[in-house]
């Protein structure tokens, strides 16, 4: 590991101020468990980092008017373990108990789960977010490609966005709030992800001198949502395909729905016509299957990952059949 230089401030005005107008120069450092990697692979080599352990008011979960707020150093065991999350959103409280292994969900952060780069094996191994061989040629679709992303495939961008527990976030209708020099900026939470486009892109719309402080989730009120992942294996695991769906109800017919894939996609990916299938429906194993169906219609495999498409299909069936209380 490269040497750097360790700051340890105690406000979100120091911990600005500390960190670089560009991205490379410093890196926050919350739970570590990604940053730390990252840098004894040499894949970043940040001069700084700034750890925002110390800052208090960055942790802790309450409830107030807008709904459920999360602080960004909140570990996801602390999470998971949530009587509020668990009584009254549960699928967030299954999505992050499904989340790497106990030993890791009790020092991740939330902020750092949001932030945390993608697990491309190319650009784990120093090629780069957008890895070309030296002709040019695309590194990811001529090669090793089985975990790729199947939508959102047509640019340069053909990693997965990593998070496992955001399609369970947006699905609830989740915020992200981050501070920099400039000031506050909220934003809902599909909108954080971005596709990148050079190399110098990052995948998140996060300023290298902002930091995220919380997340805010709506009271849930009557909303019925579930998450449903496959892997490969029950244990700890990197997913192959995960769907979150959030359904508000009209009596027995669908009102308004929220589909969200994850491991499928360089950002989480909202399905829009799936969720017009579901629009004004009674969810049935038909009204289901249409929908997943409709989710995967546009699905662009690579040369190696042809197979995602039908798991992704699977997972948002099983995940619609389950937030509507049926059987997945």
């Amino acid at each position: 590991m490269r040497a750097f230089e360790y700051t340890s401030p105690t406000t979100r005005d120091q911990a600005i101020g500390l960190l670089a107008p560009a991205w490379g120069q410093a890196e926050v450092l919350a739970g570590g468990t990604d940053l730390l990697a990252l840098m004894k692979d040499d894949v970043v080599q940040p001069k700084r980092l700034v750890n925002i352990k110390e800052i208090s008011d960055l942790h802790g979960i309450a409830v107030n008017a807008q709904g459920l707020r999360i602080g960004a150093l909140t570990t996801l065991g602390d999470l998971a373990d949530n009587v509020n999350v668990v009584k009254n959103y549960p699928a967030l409280a299954e999505a992050v108990n499904e989340a790497a292994s106990p030993q890791i969900r009790n020092m991740a952060t939330l902020g750092g789960n949001l932030c945390q780069r993608p697990r491309c094996w190319y650009f784990r191994n120093g090629f780069g977010l957008l890895p070309k061989n030296e002709s040019g040629k695309d590194l990811v679709a001529e090669g090793d490609n089985r975990y790729h992303a199947i939508l959102g495939n047509d640019g340069p961008a053909k990693f997965i966005s990593p998070s496992t527990i955001v399609p369970a976030l947006i699905a609830y209708g989740a915020t992200i709030r981050l501070v920099g020099p400039n000031g506050r900026r909220e934003l809902p939470l599909e909108k954080f992800f971005v596709d990148p486009r050079t190399e110098n892109d990052r995948e998140h719309d996060l300023r290298s001198n902002e930091i995220v402080t919380d997340v805010v989730i709506p009271h849930a009120g009557t909303l019925k949502a579930a998450h449903y992942e496959i892997r490969q294996k029950e244990a700890f695991d990197w997913p192959l395909a995960v769907a979150a769906v959030g359904l508000k109800m009209n009596g027995s017919a669908v009102q308004s729905a929220r589909v969200i894939l994850g491991s499928v996609a360089p950002i989480p990916w909202r399905s829009p016509e799936a969720e017009q299938v579901l629009a004004g429906k009674t969810v049935s194993e038909a009204v289901a299957k249409s929908a997943a169906d409709a989710a995967l219609q546009n699905a662009k495999p690579l040369s190696h990952n042809a197979y995602k498409v039908q798991l992704a299909r699977v997972a948002v069936r099983r995940a619609i059949l389950k937030a509507a209380g049926g059987s997945a």
